[in-house]
């Protein structure tokens, strides 16, 4: 039996291939373009969020390896006007931790804005979201795992200020965010601290995961040539050898014991369906607690584009449950 498109996104993704067919190719390796080309794809979607209120947005910044980082701090008005309710004498909550996604080589605070105060308005569960450093240009390798690891140490060291339970925060990326928020996670496991959960929305784990699948060539929304810009972006000429780091790499793990319980979702359709489901076996079999959803019928990041689907609506559901339980 061969592949199938979800019918509600037939013709949206004719849309899309209508509208790529009409704009300059990204050639293989460049990472340059990608990023100018996703970005505005990127914005494009943020017009599609459903729109929230009540959210109110602070900006701090912590430092990794010497180097300043954005932090935006995105919390829940107790009503319009009001103090954060994290600032309001409520007892301390959840929190979570977020590397928005791009491949690691594209993506902003101000294309995610809207994404996360959705996010935050319909669980009520602050967002700490993190500008690390794309590759290839601001860094590299394991950097932008640092530095994702450094939000959550601030957001620890902060947590009596910002209203924050310690023991209840998350790390969340989705996409390319979801390297560098695995990898915090696995820093956060080999230093001693807790975490909650991490929740890695259709993640981008395996820079192996290199080999087209002729089957779903037609659906792909993040295709090989882009994987293979992206990842030889992060990681140059250590890409597919056997030097890289799981910081930077998580699927390069050999030990996933002890890291936190994990919520994981991807579509069928997406070139990065395998590496999230074997990352899913990898922690189950070491003991982590795991709740993994394979969307079926539906490509990289289809609820974004498709946002009033049947499929996206119970996938943004399920994430927000995720993140309200924390």
């Amino acid at each position: 039996m061969s592949y199938e498109l979800d019918p509600e996104l037939v013709s949206v993704m004719a849309a899309r291939a209508e509208q790529a067919a009409a704009a300059p190719a990204t050639a293989r390796g460049d990472w340059k373009a990608l990023r100018q080309v996703g970005e505005l794809g990127q914005a494009y979607l943020a017009t599609l969020v459903p729109p929230s209120s009540g959210v109110h947005t602070a900006t701090f910044h912590a430092t990794s390896d010497g180097v300043s980082i954005e932090l935006r701090w995105h919390t829940k008005t107790t009503r319009a006007g009001a103090e954060p309710a994290s600032q309001a004498g409520a007892e301390p909550g959840s929190a979570v931790v977020y590397a928005h996604g791009g491949g690691m080589v594209l993506g902003t605070l101000d294309l995610y804005d809207e994404l996360i105060a959705w996010y935050v308005d319909r669980t009520g569960v602050p967002f700490l979201s993190v500008g690390y450093r794309r590759a290839p240009d601001e860094g590299t390798g394991t950097t932008l795992s640092q530095d994702v690891f450094a939000g959550l140490t601030w957001l620890l060291a902060t947590a009596s200020e910002l209203g924050v339970d310690p023991a209840r925060v998350a790390v969340m990326g989705d996409s390319g965010g979801g390297a560098p928020a695995a990898g915090a996670a696995i820093l956060a496991r080999d230093r001693g601290i807790g975490l909650a959960r991490q929740i890695l929305v259709y993640p981008m784990l395996d820079d192996r995961d290199q080999t087209p699948d002729p089957d779903r060539a037609a659906y792909l929304t993040w295709t090989y040539d882009n994987n293979q810009t992206a990842w030889s972006a992060v990681l140059g000429d250590q890409l597919g050898t056997d030097d890289v780091s799981p910081v930077a790499d998580p699927a390069r793990l050999a030990d996933y014991a002890g890291l936190a319980q994990a919520y994981i979702d991807v579509g069928d359709l997406d070139i990065f369906r395998d590496e999230a489901i074997a990352y899913a076996q990898n922690l189950a079999r070491a003991g982590v607690p795991i709740e993994l959803h394979v969307h079926p019928a539906v490509p990289h990041g289809w609820e974004r584009f498709a946002p009033d689907s049947e499929s996206a609506k119970r996938a943004m559901a399920d994430r927000a449950r995720a993140v309200a339980s924390i």
